[in-house]
């Protein structure tokens, strides 16, 4: 079994994802525009031919999905992300404080990367996408 996070954004699916990959090293292996759809969806607003209705980013054995979602789909695409964050686990305490200064460019960090009682690092932020995440340092 995969336990996989979908991610939902209004418009910024694919920069966010394309992001993602850079700074986890990852390949996006799907990325399906709604102007993709059959023609019987009844999404044919051209403001969204380019947004995206489902990509997929490969990253290791790991994987996240996301979409484009409008306010009519998802009533609470506009709100701040609540109740979850994407976690990242590695051992390497260096490449957990790069992750956590990559993903936090133009976001808010919530907690600063440093060693905790739990953990030689650990830090979290909101993304520039308003996605949340915790990065972890597990301890040797």
């Amino acid at each position: 079994m995969k336990i996989v996070t979908s991610l939902s954004f209004q418009g910024q699916c694919r920069e966010a994802f394309e992001f993602y990959a850079k700074v986890l090293g990852g390949k996006i292996t799907a990325a399906m525009p709604y102007s993709d759809a059959p023609p019987d969806m009844p999404i044919t607003d051209p403001k969204y031919k380019d947004w995206l209705m489902h990509c997929w980013l490969e990253v290791g054995d790991q994987a996240l999905m996301g979409a484009d979602m409008d306010a009519g789909w998802a009533p609470n695409i506009t709100k701040p992300k609540n109740g979850f964050d994407v976690t990242l686990h590695t051992s390497d305490q260096a490449q957990a404080q790069r992750w956590h200064e990559q993903l936090s460019e133009g976001g808010k960090v919530m907690m600063p990367f440093a060693p905790t009682f739990w953990s030689p690092g650990f830090g979290s932020l909101i993304d520039r996408f308003g996605i949340p995440w915790m990065i972890n340092t597990q301890p040797s």
